[in-house]
């Protein structure tokens, strides 16, 4: 007869789980991709049976779909706070460095960001040939369009960028050079440098200030 140790508990938070089973993928994605990252494979990874794994997801796609999500919202969280120091700040001076630096979270500028960029275009690739990852591809790609126009406009609504300003241009060429430098960053990262994305994006800004 099975005895529950005092202390220990009998539940294993479901979200809890999910989530080690998705850092254990997005690991494995790192190393090999996403072709992969199957149920068997982040089993292993996340030192669990593959019974397990299939309790919180039924198939591959799913648990795919499920960590593409899960990344979406980490960054998400990061990017919500970023707007938010910019509207609270006061002076056009002090939402300068604020603006560049909530840019910047979309760019591979350390380890964990890096790490973000390399999971993101292979998930983003795969999505070109797996119809299940398409519709979350798809909010990543006008999520950062929606947080690059809010971005702009709110710089031209404080004076910081010019009136006239083709916001809907602008938006796009952008984002453009923010996923242009992430994916040249994941593919070259000796040549396009924290510095090198630092120093593009900062001129770019500068440019469109002028």
């Amino acid at each position: 007869m099975h005895v529950l140790k005092r202390g220990v508990p009998r539940v294993v938070d479901a979200e809890v789980r999910r989530r080690a089973v998705v850092d254990a993928l997005f690991r494995v994605v790192r190393r090999e991709g996403v072709e992969q990252a199957s149920l068997r494979n982040v089993a292993d990874e996340a030192g669990l049976a593959i019974g397990s794994v299939r309790h919180y997801f039924d198939s591959h796609d799913e648990l795919l779909v499920f960590a593409l999500r899960e990344l979406e919202e980490r960054v998400e969280v990061r990017m919500r706070a970023g707007v938010e120091r910019i509207s609270a700040a006061g002076t056009s001076g002090e939402r300068g460095p604020l603006v560049e630096a909530l840019l910047g979270e979309l760019l591979p500028l350390d380890a964990d960001r890096h790490d973000e960029s390399v999971i993101w275009l292979a998930f983003v690739t795969a999505a070109r040939t797996r119809p299940s990852l398409r519709p979350s591809a798809l909010r990543l790609h006008q999520g950062v369009r929606m947080i690059v126009g809010k971005v702009l406009a709110g710089a031209v609504s404080y004076g910081a960028l010019p009136a006239d300003l083709d916001l809907d241009v602008e938006r796009e060429r952008l984002a453009a050079l923010l996923d242009g430098l992430a994916v040249t960053a994941v593919l070259q990262p000796d040549l396009t440098t924290p510095e090198v994305m630092t120093a593009v994006l900062r001129r770019h800004l500068a440019e469109l200030a002028r």
